[in-house]
């Protein structure tokens, strides 16, 4: 049987697109370490006791008062009073709203299996509690030891 030059075309097209599709899910399959990448929370320079260079140039003028915001500042260290989810047990959970004797549990048992919660946000993946939850409770809970 004798192929003509289309047959013969095709056929090194469907073998190019076979192979090319073969390597495209093959790529993934290889041990290779993940990547990650890993971020960090800076204290409030004043309130960490870090002195900043004074400003050498004129200050800057505000903007008018109507379309002033207020200023964003970095992160502050754990506040007196917060929660650290961390290191509390299941009755100073339940004092967060939102959080019962079930939920308390499954947060100390997905902090001991899965390690500290990095920053409170990461308390989302406790099963049952999602961003409804975490909304009524970030400004009580720190993952920081207060200081």
């Amino acid at each position: 049987m004798k192929l003509s030059r289309w047959e013969a075309a095709i056929l090194a097209v469907a073998a190019l697109f076979l192979s090319f599709t073969a390597g495209w899910f093959l790529r993934g399959s290889a041990l290779s370490d993940p990547i990650w990448v890993e971020t960090r929370r800076l204290p409030n320079p004043a309130q960490a006791g870090i002195a900043l260079p004074e400003p050498t140039a004129a200050p800057v003028q505000a903007p008018p008062e109507e379309t002033a915001e207020p200023a964003e500042s970095l992160p502050v260290p754990a506040a007196e009073g917060k929660i650290n989810i961390n290191t509390a047990d299941a009755a100073a959970l339940r004092d967060l709203p939102g959080i019962g004797e079930k939920r308390a549990e499954s947060i100390i048992a997905d902090r001991e299996q899965n390690g500290p919660f990095r920053f409170p946000e990461d308390i989302t993946r406790v099963k049952g509690i999602g961003e409804e939850i975490l909304a009524g409770i970030i400004d009580q809970i720190t993952t920081e030891e207060t200081p």
